[in-house]
């Protein structure tokens, strides 16, 4: 074990505000990230897997078409919301790799009509070195949350190229944001069939049909990597989700039965056709459990940092001249980053509220046989 004085004394100038507004505005900002790094990630998965796939091959090029010209937005969005901690932990390598990713990306919004092929083959690159980017997060958050192993790491590579294997949690955590990243891309394909359901009826009927199934399937898988993450975790930290920790047992449940609700939710809406079922019901059910889901994954990091991290010893002036101007550039920052997204055509569309498919509580009507796709 580590001496917790080897571990840097706390700063002596005073934080500018009180210590629950950061963590507030951390779990906000990370968030609004998770869900710009999900719908790219799980949008460039989905996207690759239509590329290479023959069923359907007309529906799925278009599916391929469209997400191609949107994953560099998300990928802007993750950077932008997401570039304080990146610049904290200053890993340079990160940034070339994302910056060749967004090339990539870029050069298959457009030439991925005029040369598919190769489009396809930069895709799927372009994925593999975000995929890589992830993999190095995950192995630094595992890192930093076990001060015991540091001292052992920089001694075996100074430079910083040690891997983090053997820690039980890496490899479960690193596939637990992965698959969810699909299962949140799947919802993306929903949203942009609500998008497409008035002016082409047959392909969007297909795009609601693959993303749905994009997002069951994955959000199933996530239980067996959700159980392997919870085994993998040492008993004690474990035993905070299993009625020690009140408040992290409660999210626990509500992230399990929101899970289970979301997918016969989501099952019901496709054997329905009931895309405002699934885009509006389902999406909001995720948004609950990726939020229970954070607040899930910031007691268990302050359950591994409690020896190390003191945030009752902080001294805090807080700047009142500066703090609400901050926070109202802060509020109208999110404001314009939704408006973005609605005048960008993800959650715009031009329907009637009676051509969104039945309502939820009204009994479905009988629509055209589609396609399922497997």
């Amino acid at each position: 074990m580590i001496d917790p004085s080897m571990v840097p004394t706390l700063d002596p100038n005073p934080l500018p505000a009180p210590y629950w507004l950061f963590k507030l505005l951390l779990l906000v900002t990370f968030f609004l990230h998770i869900v710009a790094m999900n719908f790219m990630l799980g949008g460039a998965v989905l996207a690759v897997f239509a590329r290479f796939t023959s069923k359907g091959k007309e529906f799925r090029n278009r599916i391929f078409l469209d997400l191609a010209k949107k994953i560099p937005v998300f990928l802007a969005a993750t950077i932008t919301i997401g570039i304080a901690p990146l610049l904290f932990v200053q890993a340079i390598l990160l940034l070339v790799l994302l910056v060749v990713a967004y090339y990539g990306f870029y050069y298959v919004a457009y030439n991925g009509k005029r040369r598919p092929g190769p489009a396809g083959i930069v895709l799927l690159v372009s994925l593999a070195l975000v995929l890589i980017v992830g993999f190095i997060q995950s192995t630094n958050v595992t890192l930093m949350q076990n001060p015991t192993h540091w001292a052992a790491k920089y001694f075996a590579s100074p430079t910083g190229w040690s891997n983090n294997l053997s820690d039980p949690t890496l490899i479960p955590r690193y596939l637990h944001f992965v698959t969810s990243a699909i299962s949140v891309g799947g919802i993306l394909l929903v949203l942009l069939a609500l998008v497409r359901w008035d002016d082409d009826r047959d392909y969007a009927s297909y795009l609601f049909q693959y993303g749905g199934k994009a997002f069951m399937y994955a959000t199933m898988a996530q239980f067996i990597i959700g159980s392997w993450f919870l085994i993998s975790i040492p008993r004690n930290f474990r035993m905070l989700f299993m009625g020690d920790n009140p408040l992290a047992s409660a999210l626990f449940i509500v992230g399990i039965l929101g899970t289970v609700g979301a997918i016969f939710l989501m099952s019901d809406a496709l054997r329905k056709q009931n895309i405002r079922m699934a885009a509006y019901g389902v999406s909001g059910i995720l948004a609950v459990v990726i939020l229970t889901m954070i607040l899930m994954r910031d007691i268990l990091r302050d359950a591994y940092l409690e020896p190390y991290f003191h945030p009752h010893q902080f001294a805090v002036k807080t700047q009142w001249a500066v703090l609400p101007v901050f926070l109202v550039l802060f509020l109208g920052g999110v404001g314009l980053w939704l408006l973005m997204l609605q005048r960008y055509g993800l959650f715009a569309s031009k329907l009637p509220p009676s051509d969104l498919g039945p309502s939820i509580d009204a009994p479905a009507e009988p629509e055209p046989e589609v396609e399922l796709v497997g």
